[in-house]
């Protein structure tokens, strides 16, 4: 028989209220999943850098066009050869290394979504120098490019050289996006705005550029660098800025250019930079044909004459030779301004470090964070090391590589403390990283998010009516009453059991 009575109405009401309300709530989670998905969408960026190209393809579930967070890369593939300013004299012969990347991309790609699936190619420093230097052949490659891309069954959507700060920006895009800071799923699988998730800074040393860019402390205050980025309805105003001629190879390049202005003779030449005992010999077209080495080419220049380094492993002077790379005297003691003559606001919060910062660190042997002294120790170790030794030292073993490590360790520390002022406080607030998952951080996811529209400027598809704390504090509050309630109920059945059993016994005791 139902209980009845003021109390147990009401328990029972509000047993029925939160069953009713951890259904609907059960619904609305199983509704904002997408039980059935009409496939996989991709797109394929090239990242045309000064030393190569790199073929990327990414992948979502179709119906999630405007719904992001879900883009993932699917494989990525070193085009052979230098990177496409190489071709200068000779674009022609541009399109036949792709072929080997190009092939397996349609192998992972389905046949029947070739045509709709878009091709970017966008190009970056090593182009930007050629287009200055020479700008017919800077258009005769992207031409030879346009032409292989369109014989191919991809929808190609063309060949640009983006900027220095379009570079930093869409790196930074990247390297928070895959860290899951402008977008995270919640209890009901939707995706929302991360509740207080600071973004990342983000590193990037290319081959001929490197880039900063982060969001500095006060982001009202207009440095000139600084762009607004709209997503998801969330107004960032980032600080970024691409060094030109300080990528890592044109930053070496000038460095063998100095070497040689200060050497006695034309033709042997000391690099304290270079492993002990090593020697090599390099055209002047090598290092001195570069636009970055302009100011200091030699009066007497041959494109072919040869010159030989031997290296003699000194890291102090290693040192000396790096920080004269860097202009720090135009600043004349400014705080907001590192070097040469660029103002740059206070660097704040955790920083994402990789591509040529990444591959450096893992030849110290270090990864992830450390302290500026492990860092600063791992380099003196490694720089005092002969060549012989270096080829037992390093996971993988190349030359051109190997003989620069020293070199790259030096740069490094030179532009981070000395460039950007990071110190021993805050150089552990750099992760020094490569992929996130088995996604790449680089400027071209950024790059295609962008380009795709994936990232949206609106919020309106992840606004929901509760906050996830409140939504999932609310699951927990009906569980609790509904449990309570139960428990209420059934404590008021065994009190009524047993009054009646007492009554019962009262009655048969009861004298005639």
């Amino acid at each position: 028989r139902m209980l009845t009575g003021t109390p147990s109405v009401i328990a029972q009401v509000f047993l029925l209220l939160s069953i009713v309300l951890v259904i609907a709530i059960a619904v609305i989670q199983i509704n904002q999943q997408q039980i059935l998905s009409p496939g996989l969408k991709y797109g394929i960026v090239l990242d045309a850098g000064s030393s190569r190209t790199t073929v990327y393809v990414y992948e979502w579930p179709a119906e999630k066009e405007n719904d992001t967070g879900v883009v993932s890369q699917t494989f990525k593939c070193n085009v052979k050869g230098p990177g496409i300013s190489s071709y200068e004299s000779n674009p022609g012969a541009l399109a036949k290394p792709f072929d080997e990347c190009l092939n397996k991309v349609k192998e992972k790609i389905p046949v029947q979504l070739h045509k709709n699936t878009s091709v970017y190619l966008g190009a970056t420093a090593g182009m930007r120098l050629l287009r200055l230097q020479n700008e017919t052949a800077a258009n005769e490659v992207l031409a030879s490019i346009q032409s292989y891309f369109r014989a191919q069954p991809f929808e190609f959507r063309g060949a640009q050289i983006i900027t220095g700060p379009e570079e930093g920006v869409y790196g930074w895009i990247t390297a928070n996006y895959l860290m899951g800071n402008f977008l995270e799923r919640n209890l009901w699988r939707t995706w929302v705005h991360p509740y207080r998730k600071e973004t990342m800074g983000a590193l990037d040393l290319g081959g001929a550029s490197t880039q900063i860019s982060f969001i500095p402390e006060d982001s009202e205050e207009n440095f000139n660098g600084t762009l607004q980025v709209k997503l998801y309805g969330y107004n960032y105003n980032v600080y970024t800025h691409s060094f030109q001629c300080y990528g890592r190879d044109e930053a070496e390049k000038r460095l063998l250019a100095l070497l040689l202005q200060k050497s006695n003779t034309s033709s042997n030449v000391d690099n304290p930079c270079y492993p002990q005992n090593y020697n090599t010999a390099l055209t002047m077209k090598y290092f001195s044909g570069s636009l970055c080495t302009q100011s200091v080419r030699p009066a007497n220049y041959y494109q072919s004459q040869l010159v030989n380094f031997h290296g003699t492993g000194d890291p102090g002077l290693c040192q000396e030779m790096v920080s004269l790379l860097f202009n720090f005297t135009a600043c004349r003691g400014r705080g907001d301004c590192p070097f040469n003559e660029i103002q740059q606001p206070k660097v704040k919060g955790n920083f994402v470090a990789f591509s040529g910062f990444y591959y450096t660190i893992n030849a110290l042997n270090l990864s992830g964070h450390f302290s500026l002294a492990d860092f600063n120790s791992s380099m003196w170790f490694f720089c005092s090391q002969s060549w012989a030794q270096l080829q037992f030292m390093l996971p993988k073993f190349e030359e051109i590589y190997a003989r620069s490590y020293c070199f790259s360790a030096n740069f490094i520390y030179y532009l981070l403390v000395h460039g950007y002022h990071f110190d021993a406080e805050t150089w552990p607030q750099i992760r020094f990283q490569k992929e996130v998952g088995n996604s790449s951080i680089g400027w071209s996811l950024g790059y295609m998010l962008s380009l795709t529209n994936m990232i949206p400027a609106e919020g309106k598809l992840i606004q929901l009516p509760l906050k996830p704390s409140l939504f999932a504090g609310l699951l927990v509050f009906l569980t609790a009453t509904a449990l309570l309630c139960v428990l209420f109920l059934v404590y008021l059945c065994v009190v009524s059991r047993n009054r009646k059993n007492i009554n019962r016994v009262e009655h048969v005791f009861i004298p005639e």
